[in-house]
């Protein structure tokens, strides 16, 4: 997503801008920040994350408080999955929707432990517009909204020693009793800190919420024992091996839940915004899916170049690309007609002046052996 359009002397810059200034990190706009793309170099930091540990600066990301008696209704109501039932310290992932069943963003949604509060974290690119469009929906339920994110810093820490990591360098035990997307309330100087372990790489990881202060003190901790600092590049080529989606590129206003290929995580016994449309959609009435694609070169293919059929009729375009790190394949998502997304069919990317066969695949490339 990019930001060129943002003058640099206007980019946001997170809590832990100068740590990352000082370990001389490659910095970018992102999202209306200035990102760390990365330290040392992709291919070390997502190895770090595939092997051992690694953590990332997502002190970009939105938080939004939800709270008041309607809270539930409401957020049932603007969230594609149904959080009803559910208790305390639970996380739920899911999208909200346009009425068409574009998607406005997709989000976690925190049960919090006082009762009708919830926590509902963004993308960061998005939390003007989500925080607008939640207001608007928000006018004829009982809620009280509090867009705290410039007040929260985060960090996640993934990989297969996070759980370890956070128990012995930060001296949270209760890391060990979280299951997969759930959190609890500990403390750090005093403060709350919310730590939950749900992940955006395949492994396993945790994320802590607290104060910006306390934020850059943990990251101190964290890097003094080892900790690998990992950057937007390799956040990115490791979701994207575990099939995991990105705001702008797998899902946008124009694709869908369904369209992505993420139906399950929209509950149609409870009426949401966007349902009617993403039912029609299900039923068999969309142009275009998304999939994975396999290439048989290690030619590499980037977004929006165009997929193809054999002989060159366009059917698609990738949305994203790499030459895999942890299984040394080229593999794409592509968003193609719907006609051509069942697996195996054979399909071509056009790359530079040359096209390369492939053939679709699961979207989810990278399986890892985590288990919670």
């Amino acid at each position: 997503m990019s930001d060129i359009q943002i003058p640099l002397d206007q980019l946001q810059k997170t809590c832990l801008y100068h740590a990352h200034v000082a370990l001389q990190a490659k910095m970018s706009p992102f999202a209306g920040f200035m990102m760390p793309i990365q330290y040392s170099n992709i291919t070390q930091e997502h190895l770090a994350v595939r092997q051992h540990v690694g953590m990332f600066d997502v002190s970009h990301m939105g938080e939004i408080f939800v709270k008041g008696p309607q809270a539930e209704s409401f957020i049932n109501y603007i969230f594609t999955n149904d959080i009803r039932g559910y208790e305390p310290g639970k996380v739920l992932y899911g999208m909200m929707c346009y009425p068409d069943g574009g998607t406005v963003d997709d989000l976690l949604v925190y049960r919090e432990y006082l009762a009708d509060h919830f926590l509902l974290v963004v993308n960061a690119a998005n939390i003007d517009k989500d925080f607008a469009w939640i207001q608007e929906q928000a006018k004829a339920f009982d809620v009280k909204l509090d867009n705290a994110s410039p007040r929260i810093g985060q960090i996640a820490v993934q990989g297969p020693e996070a759980e370890k990591t956070v128990i012995e360098v930060l001296g949270y035990k209760e890391a060990a009793d979280l299951a997969f997307y759930t959190f609890c309330d500990v403390e750090y100087n005093g403060e709350r800190l919310i730590l939950s372990r749900t992940g955006y790489t395949g492994e396993d990881g945790f994320e802590l919420y607290t104060t910006p202060e306390n934020i850059v003190e943990i990251w101190d901790r964290l890097l003094k024992a080892g900790v690998e600092p990992c950057g937007l590049g390799c956040r990115d080529t490791l979701r994207f091996e575990a099939g995991l989606p990105l705001y702008g590129d797998e899902l946008s206003p124009e694709i869908s839940p369904v369209m992505a290929g993420l139906g399950m995580f929209c509950k149609y016994e409870k009426d949401f915004i966007g349902k009617e449309a993403l039912l029609d959609q299900k039923a068999g009435n969309l142009a275009r899916k998304l999939v994975g694609i396999e290439l048989e070169d290690s030619a590499i293919p980037r977004a929006g170049y165009p997929v193809e059929l054999e002989d060159g009729t366009e059917v698609g375009v990738v949305t994203t690309g790499y030459h895999s790190i942890s299984l040394d394949k080229s593999i794409c998502f592509a968003l193609v007609d719907k006609a051509y997304a069942a697996l195996d069919t054979p399909l071509w990317v056009h790359i530079r002046k040359k096209v390369f066969p492939g053939k679709v695949v699961k979207k989810r490339f990278y399986q890892t052996n985590y288990k919670k």
